[in-house]
């Protein structure tokens, strides 16, 4: 049985909305077109050490964020990232920079010029509510439709341009030159049929229904999803849990001479343009350069007390199942440890999930963290003793 999933803010924390946690302020940065200068990503470093916890996490958006910032630190902070051309000049233009663009666009191909031209339309679109988030999945390798967006632009199955909304399991077919006036009539329709009130597509998705001519295409199959390895001139990466920490980020940009970093979803990320020897500098520096580190299947969030929701600690644990489990995991196997039923780290079912509540945990199998959970109440000890999935 499955319970309802919990009920999320309304809104997600900004580099402009800071949200207050358990450890201090959070703070969200968007990277412009889903990229950060090497420059601009030393400064970012150098703020997380100077007014954060030391780490910047990779979100399951592909966003950067920093964490522990004291209250009184939020304004020197957001002009530090104003600074390093991490904001728009503009607050509404930046509230609204919900995009995430596949990793693989390189300047002038389908992907880069339907988000140059998204970023330049968003003061023109209608308001909607503050989740509401885009994908840009063009490319020749998908990347992000293990995210949460509300449109995304895709290729079909047969290589056309099409717009999908969440939820949905067909898209619209699209010529090149109608893509945003494509986004434009997906909006207007999704304002007039109540969609403000419902918040998200996918939810929005379950009381109206789309113009039979918008479900005319299937997307195309997602099964070679990225990993960690080099491609030519670029090298994809992951980090633990997603967090990467400030110091050892510097000394990999540093060490690879990349020019740029692309976080991506799934917590990994892609450092531009490095030179050779960066996969051996990267390992050097702690950070995963193989596919099947188990460490890649193993999620969890920042946890008690580090997050004022959860409920229990999680990444200590995280860590000792990894090398207790990890080994066994299989390809597309995952294990999450939750501080809550909110799932953020992992917000889909895992082989075997954790959820803290009231300091102890529960245990789902094959099972998203809000569904009914098979045993409750384990400590951290009664966990350990698991040999198996």
């Amino acid at each position: 049985m499955s319970a309802a999933a919990p009920r999320v803010r309304g809104w997600c924390p900004g580099a402009l909305r800071p949200m207050l946690s358990g450890d201090g302020m959070l703070l969200r940065v968007r990277p412009m077109l889903g990229e950060v200068s090497a420059e601009a990503m030393r400064g970012l470093c150098d703020l997380a050490g100077r007014h954060g916890n030391g780490l910047i996490d990779l979100t399951s958006r592909a966003n950067l964020q920093l964490r522990g910032v004291p209250e009184g630190d939020v304004t020197t902070l957001t002009d530090g990232l104003r600074a390093l051309g991490l904001l728009d000049p503009d607050p509404e233009i930046e509230s609204r920079r919900n995009i995430v663009i596949e990793a693989g666009w390189r300047p002038g191909d389908l992907s880069h010029r339907i988000a140059t031209e998204l970023m330049g339309l968003l003061g023109d679109l209608p308001k909607l509510p503050g989740k509401f988030g885009f994908a840009i999945d063009t490319g020749a390798e998908p990347a992000v439709n293990m995210v949460a967006s509300d449109v995304a632009f895709e290729l079909a199955a047969d290589g056309g341009l099409i717009l999908r909304a969440d939820g949905a399991p067909l898209g619209r077919r699209l010529r090149i030159g109608e893509a945003l006036q494509g986004l434009r009539d997906m909006l207007d329709w999704f304002i007039a049929t109540g969609g403000q009130d419902t918040g998200r597509m996918a939810r929005h998705l379950r009381h109206a229904k789309l113009p039979p001519d918008w479900l005319a295409a299937a997307p195309r199959s997602y099964e070679a999803l990225p990993k960690p390895g080099q491609s030519g001139a670029d090298l994809t990466l992951g980090a633990a849990f997603g967090a990467l920490e400030a110091r050892a980020m510097i000394t990999l940009l540093d060490s690879t001479g990349a020019r740029a970093l692309r976080p991506m979803p799934g917590r990994l990320f892609r450092l531009m343009g490095v030179a050779e020897g960066a996969a051996e500098a990267a390992r050097d520096a702690g950070f995963i350069t193989t596919p099947d580190d188990p460490a890649l299947a193993v999620h969890a969030c920042p946890g008690a007390p580090y997050c004022a929701q959860a409920e229990a600690g999680t990444r200590a644990l995280a860590r000792q199942l990894c090398d207790q489990l990890g080994p066994r995991l299989t390809p597309g196997q995952s294990l999450h440890v939750s501080g809550c039923a909110k799932g953020c780290a992992w917000p889909r079912a895992a082989d075997l999930t954790l959820v803290g509540r009231h300091g102890a945990y529960d245990l789902l199998r094959n099972a998203a963290p809000w569904d009914t959970p098979e045993a409750r109440d384990l400590t951290d000890t009664d966990i350990l003793k698991l040999t198996e999935f």
